[in-house]
């Protein structure tokens, strides 16, 4: 079993893939979930040595999710598989989940360049922002897609959205829990070719929506908290800095 497992959810990015899988730690083990590519990813992917699940369902969501349960490791991470983001940044979360200072890491994605963050994904999250420090009493920069946690903790939080919300929804179900939430800054870089969800004003507000609906959830009655600390420790910040993917 290995010792840890890398959920690289994938639509499309034949390109970027050699770049990704080059950097996944050694012993890890990545998992493209290939989301209806038709460029020859699945097929990359495998000849680069990953283990390839396919997800028919469309959806950020379902291809996260569906390499989540597909995952045998301890802990399972999670990283967009456009190279706008360095696997190997996930060392020092591992470590701190593995040595139990926290439940959930997530990155705060630094950009490396003016046009890495377009400025329609700056508005939708600033909305996004307010509605989850409202729900949840948590503020964070980013949503961003780099994350760690304990697989079985995860499954534990009966996550149901298989579209854009599936991010916001782990961190407003961990934060029920009380789990330790702790967030690190990480360099973003350019994507290679286009985005699926917030490359453009209706794909951020599809994504927005998404996230809304999450952020209605209540709390599910009896819920046990895991930890006394939960995310409210987070310094509070002026707002999310990425929506989604």
């Amino acid at each position: 079993m290995p010792g840890v497992d890398v959920v690289l959810p994938c639509l499309d990015e034949e390109q970027a893939l050699p770049w990704v899988l080059e950097r996944i730690p050694p012993g890890w083990r990545a998992i493209v979930v290939d989301n209806g590519s038709t460029d020859g990813s699945a097929a990359t992917a495998r000849e680069l040595g990953a283990t390839v699940v396919p997800e028919p369902r469309r959806g950020f969501g379902a291809a996260c999710h569906a390499g989540l349960t597909a995952a045998e490791a301890d802990i399972v991470c999670f990283c967009d598989c456009d190279a706008s983001l360095d696997p190997a940044l996930l060392v020092p979360f591992v470590e701190a989940v593995r040595e139990g200072r926290s439940d959930l890491v997530l990155g705060r994605r630094r950009p490396q360049t003016r046009g890495a963050w377009p400025a329609h994904a700056r508005a939708g999250n600033l909305a996004l922002s307010r509605m989850l420090y409202a729900r949840t009493g948590v503020r964070l920069h980013d949503l961003g897609p780099l994350r760690a946690a304990r697989r079985e903790k995860l499954l534990g939080l009966g996550l149901t959205d298989r579209r854009s919300g599936y991010p916001l929804q782990m961190v407003v179900r961990a934060a029920d829990a009380g789990w330790r939430i702790e967030e690190r800054d990480v360099p973003y870089r350019p994507r290679t070719g286009k985005s699926k969800v917030t490359g453009t004003w209706r794909g951020t507000w599809h994504a927005v929506r998404d996230m809304r609906a999450v952020l209605q959830e209540r709390p599910a009655a009896g819920a046990a908290r895991e930890g006394t600390e939960g995310a409210e420790g987070i310094e509070e910040t002026e707002g999310i800095e990425g929506v989604a993917r």
